[in-house]
């Protein structure tokens, strides 16, 4: 069930007018360019998608695009985290209904929560769809909710279909311990990090990554992911190190200055919605600056 959760999973911007209403056509740009350019799956709506920005409709609206214009070429997950324990509900029951392959969700955040509340949560979540779960472990966005290697080996040991983690920690302890569980009771469980660090994270398991720079970089990216798995490792290294370069570049302002990246290669987005601000002229300038000293402009694609 997990083999398909692997890779260089794209999670795609959402593009807006200036208005700040969803830009429908441009969203389908995004998914068919990902796609196009080495995406292994698409995973839709995350931080980088403004996911807290977005109301219910509008994500079920945007769920349905990306499943209509990936049309099966890579598998589809939809990331059905909100505040009220019944939107989520909502959203997987939707995701199901639409032809989604899978959905992530994150620990219930604002809440201080016991490992006992996270555990219900997520059976009560995997026991009302038959679709596969990937959990969202970031716990530096939600007050230091995290999930333990305990905590997913219950899990796994309990839901069939809890299949996943998207471990974005950071912590290589968290990773080793989490991966060291969750293979030993299914060999098949989907260790994927938050964003591109696959050199650290391939060899302690991982399969592969939910991708930020890919938006500016897919080319960079994919020949990453190839370069770990094939175990080339100076190559992996050399790959790394400036993908990490790229993703500091865009992680001040993140995702503003990610849509002020892709206006520079040629893929306008939009603004982004408040609170967050839209990526300034000066801010621009510098991102511009630093692709260009990386050979970003003359390797990756420009435009869609």
């Amino acid at each position: 069930m997990a083999s398909k959760f692997k890779g260089v999973m794209q999670s795609p911007v959402t593009p807006l007018k200036e208005d700040f209403s969803l830009d429908l056509q441009t969203f389908e740009k995004v998914i068919d360019f990902h796609i196009r350019t080495g995406a292994t799956a698409i995973s839709w709506p995350h931080h980088k998608g403004e996911s807290l920005n977005l109301t219910i409709d509008e994500r079920k609206y945007f769920a349905e695009a990306a499943v209509r214009v990936a049309n099966a070429r890579v598998p589809v997950t939809i990331h059905v985290s909100a505040l009220a324990v019944e939107d989520t509900h909502d959203l997987a029951r939707h995701a199901e209904s639409i032809g989604a392959d899978g959905i992530l969700a994150i620990t219930p955040y604002i809440w201080s929560l016991t490992p006992d509340s996270i555990y219900n949560y997520f059976v009560r979540l995997c026991e009302s769809i038959e679709l596969p779960v990937l959990s969202y472990n970031s716990p530096s966005y939600l007050a230091g909710v995290k999930m333990s290697s305990e905590l997913i080996e219950r899990l796994v040991c309990k839901l069939p279909n809890f299949i996943g983690v998207k471990e974005a920690s950071f912590n290589s302890e968290t990773f080793i311990e989490i991966s060291r569980v969750a293979l030993k009771l299914n060999p098949d469980f989907a260790m994927l990090t938050g964003v591109e660090f696959l050199l650290p994270s391939v060899p302690l398991g991982g399969v592969g990554c939910y991708s930020a720079a890919g938006s500016i970089c897919p080319n960079l990216c994919l020949q990453l992911y190839k370069s770990c798995i094939s175990g080339e490792w100076e190559e992996a290294r050399i790959l790394q190190n400036k993908v990490t370069r790229i993703w500091h570049l865009f992680k001040d302002q993140y995702p503003s200055s990610l849509k002020g990246g892709m206006v520079i290669m040629g893929r306008p987005v939009g603004p982004t919605r408040s609170p967050l601000p839209t990526a300034d002229a000066e801010r621009c300038k510098y991102i511009q600056s630093e692709l260009e000293d990386l050979g970003i402009l003359e390797s990756e694609p420009y435009g869609w």
